[in-house]
């Protein structure tokens, strides 16, 4: 914001990308079409959620700042399309969500005695149920699991799919974890009798419903699969280093190691390695 309280920056920002884009700009940047940047935008948005998982805001802000780039760059790309293609600017982007977010929280925006006193969850039905006439508008894909990337990682495509089928109430018990417990184990032993008969497709479908039902889990508990994920890979990785670190203080090559030594090493750091 400037001296005069005008928000000018977002504006400097699209004209930087534009003078980037046009004539006498940068040869790379304007050599770039659409599908090129679908990996920077996958890329981008990773840093962004290791930077929030690491806590480091400084890095937050940076990252959300190369992720805004992406936004921009394409938009800028777009523009340059003949309109019979769909052409669109950062100004179209922004009105589209602009209205999307006013049309989706009518209890902020059109509060009436209907819809005032709503909590989060009656909030996230209502999301879906105009989201569901929206798409019925636009001759779309009507099912609740309707939007969800097709090429989004297992663990978080889980994670998203179920809680979209509960928002609509198909869902487990909430505050009893017990029958979720009770499930992981039924499936935990149909995958030892896939894994006893030997069947290795079965095998697969029955780990895959067991890490299906872990996710499960995890939502009830409120805690986020991926970032659980995240914190055990990350314990490993430290584990694991000090492991090395401490058979080559002794002299020791991993690979020569019994799995007695190798168990002991781990113990040993498991004990200095705390996360």
């Amino acid at each position: 914001m400037n001296h005069n309280g005008e928000r000018h920056y977002f504006d400097e920002f699209v004209s930087i990308m534009e003078r980037l884009r046009g004539p006498g700009g940068c040869p790379w940047d304007r050599k770039q079409k659409l599908p090129d940047l679908r990996t920077y935008i996958v890329e981008e948005a990773y840093e962004l959620t290791d930077a929030i998982t690491a806590g480091d805001m400084g890095k937050v802000r940076e990252e959300a700042g190369d992720l805004l780039l992406q936004i921009v760059f394409l938009s800028s790309i777009a523009s340059e399309a003949a309109e019979t293609d769909g052409a669109f600017d950062i100004e179209d982007v922004v009105e589209g969500i602009r209205g999307k977010l006013i049309r989706r929280h009518p209890h902020v925006f059109h509060v009436s005695e209907e819809n005032s006193g709503v909590d989060s969850e009656q909030v996230l039905r209502s999301w879906e149920r105009i989201k569901q006439e929206e798409r019925k508008d636009k001759k779309e894909d009507l099912s609740v699991l309707a939007g969800i990337p097709k090429g989004l990682p297992p663990l978080l495509k889980a994670h998203r799919m179920q809680g979209k089928a509960a928002h609509v109430g198909f869902d487990w018990p909430k505050d009893d974890p017990k029958p979720l417990f009770d499930k992981l184990d039924e499936e935990a032993a149909e995958l030892r009798q896939a894994v006893a008969v030997g069947d290795v497709k079965a095998i697969e479908d029955e780990l895959g419903d067991l890490l299906f039902m872990a996710v499960n889990l995890a939502r009830h508990l409120n805690v986020n699969p991926d970032a659980a994920l995240f914190r055990a890979c990350s314990k490993f990785e430290a584990r694991f280093r000090r492991v090395e670190q401490n058979a080559a203080d002794k002299g020791l090559n991993l690979n020569e190691c019994s799995l007695e030594e190798l168990d002991k090493l781990w113990n040993q750091a498991k004990k200095s390695v705390s996360m």
